[in-house]
């Protein structure tokens, strides 16, 4: 059977895959000097810009008792940011994994899989390593943290298998077709804010809009970060309902991308 034949695979090459993956994070800021700090500092430096654009000079009043000043709005925005950090980033970087190592992927015994779930994965230890700057930002602000925070863990199950998926097809697609990086680059910023990150689901403009709202629940990123909002910044259970169709929907989705992946993938020596 396919994906059974496809994950022993991917279980036989888990030492690769570790190897690319601590090679790939200590490459990323080699040279720089403050070295590895940028993994903490970018995501913070982003949370303050948006926090400044968004909860200080624009103001939002948003109609939830939960956000009531710009530090409130902080803690909703940095929760939200963080996983899309690492959704984003995956992305991006999956559009160029196979060019960037094209040495590899034309050795005959190379499993070229294994790049894209590098990716993704030295994404969500980066996601990982952000967390305690959050839960620090929650305990200075004092903001308490509840048990709910453990629900996150099944979100990140979602959101990785969602993320791969997305990955898979990206890196196939872009090889064949460059204009494909482009494309993304743009199509993730309207994504973004297609998604309740910088607002809360239930924004009043949204509610009014059947459109609007009916796009948003499609969104699967809706209820991945929604997940997050509830076990970190609400404290309460994520939709459970809305989570477990998000699941299914993301495991199918990582299914076909890696079989569209693995149809295409002996064309990609050609190309790179």
């Amino acid at each position: 059977m396919f994906i059974i034949d496809k994950i022993k695979t991917i279980y036989r090459s888990r030492l690769l895959i570790s190897n690319l993956v601590s090679r790939e994070l200590k490459a990323r800021y080699r040279g720089s000097v403050l070295g590895f700090l940028w993994t903490f500092l970018n995501p913070l430096l982003l949370m303050l810009v948006y926090t400044l654009a968004f909860g200080i000079i624009l103001k939002p009043r948003y109609p939830i008792p939960e956000l009531k000043t710009a530090l409130d709005y902080s803690l909703f925005l940095f929760t939200g940011l963080l996983p899309w950090i690492w959704f984003s980033s995956s992305i991006i970087e999956a559009g160029n994994v196979l060019s960037i190592h094209g040495a590899l992927i034309k050795k005959v015994l190379f499993p070229v899989e294994v790049l894209p779930i590098m990716t993704v994965t030295a994404n969500f230890i980066n996601f990982l390593l952000g967390l305690p700057i959050l839960i620090l930002f929650f305990i200075i602000l004092g903001h308490p943290l509840t048990w709910y925070v453990f629900f996150a863990i099944p979100v990140m199950i979602v959101q990785f298998f969602f993320t791969l998926g997305l990955g898979f097809f990206v890196a196939a697609l872009t090889v064949h077709f460059k204009d494909v990086q482009n494309l993304i680059a743009n199509f993730l910023t309207l994504w973004f804010f297609g998604t309740p990150i910088i607002y809360p689901f239930n924004f009043e403009p949204i509610l009014k809009s059947k459109l609007i709202k009916t796009a948003l629940l499609l969104n699967p990123l809706t209820h991945i970060i929604e997940g997050y909002q509830y076990s970190f910044f609400f404290g309460s259970l994520p939709h459970w309902k809305k989570l477990t169709v998000t699941f299914i929907v993301s495991f199918l989705f990582f299914l076909l991308g890696y079989y569209f992946f693995d149809r295409v993938k002996d064309t990609f020596a050609e190309e790179v």
